[in-house]
């Protein structure tokens, strides 16, 4: 299993919209940045997501999503209506993925970039660093865990 983190806005899709649905696959689309769509064609069913809220009023690690479908083309690069519409985007040659994901945990607390960026542990993940932090990034099982730990703080 590997492990990821992906940012989402929560007034769009949260983690308690995750819980409030629990056994509901959500499908995640919308990136539309060529290393985080890398990413997200390697990820696997099975494989956990550290849902970050971003763009609120409480950013931070909120819960743990579970990916269960791989990557498919995102449906919303073909329609002219949708904000995430790609002209350059064919049926027969997709640019950009969806993943689905359903529910695992809610945090007990939003778990705050300057509480993550304490964490020796994290010292190399591109979440606490300066510069471009993508919406999808892989996370060491040490990342994983030592994010999982502050929940008990």
């Amino acid at each position: 299993m590997n492990h990821w983190l992906m940012k989402t806005e929560p007034d769009e899709l949260g983690i308690d919209d995750f819980a409030h649905e629990p056994q509901r696959d959500f499908m995640w689309d919308g990136v539309r940045n060529y290393q985080a769509r890398n990413f997200m064609r390697t990820m696997q069913p099975g494989d956990h997501v550290v849902l970050y809220h971003s763009s609120c009023k409480h950013i931070g690690a909120a819960g743990i999503v579970q990916v269960t479908r791989a990557a498919y083309p995102d449906p919303e690069q073909f329609n002219p209506e949708s904000a995430y519409y790609d002209p350059k985007s064919s049926p027969t040659e997709p640019r950009w993925d969806a993943v689905d994901l359903r529910f695992v945990d809610k945090f007990s607390r939003i778990i705050p970039l300057t509480e993550l960026k304490t964490l020796s542990e994290l010292a190399d993940c591109a979440l606490v660093r300066k510069g471009n932090r993508l919406s999808v990034m892989p996370l060491s099982v040490n990342e994983y865990k030592a994010i999982l730990s502050t929940t008990n703080r």
